[in-house]
């Protein structure tokens, strides 16, 4: 089975903002992520912000409802197009653009966010990705992320129950070699000159395996997740990187 297969993106890009869609769980997990965001980025109006990876424009969206001025990016044309087609009906101005992480189409020192998430288990490359939003990152801007460790845990819940045994996620969208530990990604910030880098656990679904079950029993029923920030970084983590210098105001 071919792993990290991006083609599903494409695929779900024409139904992205259906309610019925099978990437439309992902809209909710917004709500849940800024709460640890907003603890460094109090007030996002005005702010440049660039989102990487951003599909069809949930992260997009949110943020221009928040007063962000927002560029996203995605190497998916067709959840560009969808993305554009969305906002224009929404009414929300957001500069959309195709491309890849590894080799972004800005100028240095351009954003004062970037948000980057569930993306960097899926790059080609986790380092020069890293290098690149810090090259259009302004000094003191922050990067904010979340993604996947790489465990025999994450191994256990996101690719053998959610992915081969549940089916909630399409069999092969992610490959478990591409996830990335906390140690290998905050020694990449430290190399492409980020100097505060702050991660914690991100729980969706809860930390042993009957809490888990029920946590999605209770999904199937209400549709709602929750969430809680805590030390335990063995599936998903949630994190903020700040570029060295401290041009950057956020109020």
């Amino acid at each position: 089975m071919e792993r990290n297969n991006l083609a599903f993106y494409d695929q779900q890009a024409a139904q992205w903002w259906d309610e019925t869609a099978t990437v439309f769980p992902l809209s909710q997990l917004n709500p849940l992520r800024f709460q640890f965001f907003d603890r460094y980025v109090p007030d996002w109006r005005g702010l440049q912000v660039l989102d990487v990876g951003c599909g069809g424009g949930y992260t997009c969206e949110f943020l221009a409802q928040r007063g962000a001025v927002v560029t996203g990016i995605d190497q998916s044309a067709a959840c560009i197009a969808a993305a554009q087609a969305h906002a224009q009906s929404t009414g929300l101005a957001i500069d959309y653009h195709t491309g890849v992480a590894e080799q972004l189409p800005f100028a240095g020192d351009r954003f004062d966010i970037v948000t980057c998430v569930d993306v960097l288990e899926h790059v080609q490359s986790v380092p020069t990705t890293i290098a690149e939003i810090g090259r259009v990152l302004k000094p003191g801007g922050f990067l904010l992320f979340d993604t996947l460790n790489r465990t025999w845990q994450s191994r256990l819940l996101m690719i053998w129950l959610l992915e081969d045994w549940l089916r909630l996620i399409p069999q092969g969208i992610h490959d478990w070699r591409q996830f990335v530990s906390p140690e290998e990604l905050t020694r990449h910030l430290q190399q492409a000159d980020f100097w505060e880098v702050e991660i914690q656990g991100f729980d969706l679904f809860g930390r042993h395996p009957l809490s888990q079950l029920q946590t999605l029993w209770y999904y199937w029923q209400t549709g709602s997740l929750w969430a809680k920030f805590d030390d335990i970084t063995q599936v998903f983590y949630i994190g903020m990187a700040r570029k060295h210098g401290n041009s950057m105001s956020t109020g």
